[in-house]
């Protein structure tokens, strides 16, 4: 099978062998800067070329080299220019498309032919030939949702972290004032879809005050728009399904009037009404005896900040990577960041997993070091299966809700500012804003690891300000 396509100014032609490897040759003069058009024609072409390839003729070697070579010649005389490009992702409405269906640059087929075989006039330039070879490889589904038009061919100026098209489901948000809520508006600011899980016996109280505009203070992004929650799910990330809750459980006047609300009910109701997602956050923790030194914790203590804090973590990921969209090479072209993981995981951590913080008690020290060690061992098994990144934030002090309950937040606090290399108070917004980034194509290499942010008080040894330190010309912030 052959095909071609020509203009006046530069043709590129495809043959395809049944009997042997696909052999490609392109023939084209670099464009001159002000032709732009030409880089977009040539990238919605090669995306084109992969839905019209045949799976078992197609490898991965092969695309990076021929996407690696269209975006040689473009750039040489074009690099200032910046694209702006559909994600790929699941509609509302949920229609499946084959590899290479996903739009770039908001044109579909035909407009890209017609700029292909539109008049260009391009500066007489020799023109070039590379060729490339290559056997199999398996194409998953890639899956699109409409952008509109005016967002979607917007240019990107700097390097930005870009997450228009994704969907993001962050659990364990119950307030607008703890690190899941600012994870949610980093992501919106970005331009990712929001959905929450909200703890069972919080969700009514969390809808009305959404519903009164109780959170808009808080729900205002950089640009001056309101943060947008499509949906608020309720959640109780202890049960995997509905055969593990217990029948008190059942009984509570709590969780009366919801149903619908353990992990894998959660993740079948998402699928049902979204199709999948791209980023999934763990931002919940809890422990019933955590102001209990270790020695005096009960093993059922000890075994319920596990389950609620570590476990919860393993949990949803296992019932959510199914509907995650994974990272594969088209998720990578489309994107214009090769082999970047579509998708991402996150989950929050404290630095006492790995240092003794009297007063955290109860086993959460425990099940954060349980949080992080999970985190390796699943960067590790979502990445080979999925595709999927999987990392922690170890975050600083933060007087949230949750960490007022513990009671010492505020001694916490005061001792990171005195202490750490950075003496100020950490704000939530700074522990968003590296999730945006971790869930972004920026950290397509980032998986397995611990990203500590904390004003860097994690690597001191001792604290500064101990009497034998008194003599020692220590730089300090009086403000």
């Amino acid at each position: 099978k052959c095909w071609c396509q020509s203009s006046k100014h530069f043709s590129i032609y495809f043959a395809f062998d049944i009997s042997e490897a696909p052999h490609f040759s392109l023939l084209a003069p670099s464009p001159s800067p002000n032709q732009t058009n030409i880089y977009f024609s040539l990238i919605d072409l090669f995306t084109i070329l992969l839905s019209a390839l045949p799976p078992s003729l197609t490898q991965r070697s092969l695309f990076s080299s021929v996407r690696y070579h269209l975006l040689e010649m473009a750039t040489t005389a074009a690099s200032s220019l910046q694209i702006a490009t559909a994600r790929p992702c699941i509609s509302s409405s949920r229609r499946l498309f084959k590899a290479g269906a996903a739009i770039l640059s908001g044109n579909s087929k035909e407009v890209s032919w017609n700029k292909l075989t539109s008049a260009c006039h391009i500066s007489s330039v020799q023109p070039f030939q590379r060729s490339f070879t290559s056997s199999s490889i398996k194409f998953d589904n890639v899956v699109t949702k409409a952008m509109s038009e005016a967002t979607e061919n917007k240019p990107i100026s700097g390097l930005p972290i870009d997450l228009r098209g994704k969907r993001a489901f962050i659990a364990g948000v119950a307030d607008d004032n703890g690190y899941g809520w600012a994870i949610a508006k980093s992501l919106a600011a970005a331009g990712a879809e929001i959905l929450l899980g909200t703890w069972v016996p919080a969700l009514n109280i969390f809808e009305s005050s959404l519903r009164r505009g109780k959170f808009d203070e808080s729900r205002v992004l950089p640009d001056g728009s309101l943060m947008e929650i499509t949906k608020v799910y309720p959640l109780d990330a202890v049960f995997d399904n509905l055969e593990d809750v217990p029948e008190d459980i059942k009984a509570n006047k709590r969780y009366a009037g919801s149903s619908n609300w353990t992990v894998q009910e959660v993740a079948e109701s998402v699928k049902n009404d979204f199709g999948s997602i791209d980023i999934l956050v763990h931002s919940l923790a809890n422990g019933p005896e955590v102001t209990k030194p270790l020695l005096e914790t009960s093993r059922n203590g000890y075994l319920a900040a596990i389950s609620a804090s570590s476990y919860s973590y393993v949990s949803l990921l296992k019932h959510f990577i199914p509907i995650m969209n994974p990272g594969n090479l088209l998720c990578s072209i489309i994107q214009n960041t090769l082999f970047s993981s579509c998708g991402s995981s996150i989950s929050l951590t404290y630095i006492a997993s790995e240092r003794i913080i009297p007063g955290y008690g109860g086993g959460m020290s425990s099940a954060k070091a349980a949080l992080e060690s999970d985190t390796r061992v699943l960067a590790f098994e979502a990445g080979r299966k999925h595709k999927v990144r999987v990392n922690a934030i170890s975050a600083g002090p933060l007087r949230s809700r949750a960490a007022k309950a513990i009671g010492f937040i505020d001694m916490m606090i005061d001792y990171s500012i005195v202490n750490a290399p950075l003496q100020k108070e950490l704000s939530a917004d700074e522990v968003g804003n590296t999730a945006a980034f971790l869930a972004s194509p920026l950290a397509s290499a980032i998986t397995g690891a611990v990203i500590y942010v904390d004003n860097g008080l994690n690597a001191m040894g001792v604290g500064v300000d101990s009497p034998i330190f008194k003599d020692l010309d220590i730089p300090t912030d009086k403000h």
